[in-house]
């Protein structure tokens, strides 16, 4: 049973990522259009460390890069892009514990403003936690879009997964200065 709710969550878990990096690729590709027109264009990759993934990054000027850091429990880490085509950036939040699973979630922002919430982990305890966490999460994203903030309510029957989606988010809205 227990089994089950780990492949669950993994797969809820893979689904998720797809769909940000899907995101996070269309936003690259419009940068690179808008720079192509813009004249010449510069790209810089990340580095994979042993917790974190770098990511790419795109610039008019050809000096581009990004930067990744994800260390142990309750790290921050930020990737972006400089440049004037391409002026978003992912910032992680802390990676926080609960008694059903951990719970991480990083934000995009362009232009001073919350562009994507993507979770990277939500709790998946059992298979219970892993229903919680797959009908509170969009909710929880679509409400922080909205208020551009981690000030939005608790998701009803997912407390502790709300909390500590909000918390990782706080801190990741903290490591962007926002």
């Amino acid at each position: 049973m227990k089994a089950r709710g780990a492949v669950s969550a993994a797969l809820a878990s893979a689904g998720i990522l797809l769909a940000g990096w899907q995101a996070g690729a269309q936003v690259v590709e419009t940068s690179s259009a808008v720079a192509a027109s813009a004249g010449t264009t510069g790209t810089g990759t990340g580095t994979t460390g042993a917790a974190g993934t770098g990511s790419a990054g795109t610039g008019a000027s050809g000096a581009a890069g990004s930067a990744s850091s994800s260390g142990a429990a309750a790290s921050s880490g930020a990737s972006g892009s400089s440049g004037a085509a391409a002026a978003s950036a992912t910032y992680k939040g802390a990676l926080v514990q609960t008694r059903f699973g951990a719970v991480q979630v990083q934000i995009t922002v362009s232009a001073g403003k919350v562009t994507d919430v993507t979770a990277l982990q939500l709790t998946d305890d059992d298979r219970k936690s892993v229903q919680i966490s797959n009908r509170a999460a969009p909710l929880l994203r679509s409400e922080v879009l909205e208020a551009q903030s981690a000030d939005v309510q608790t998701i009803g029957g997912a407390t502790v997964t709300s909390d500590a989606y909000l918390s990782s988010l706080q801190a990741a809205l903290d490591a962007a200065n926002l």
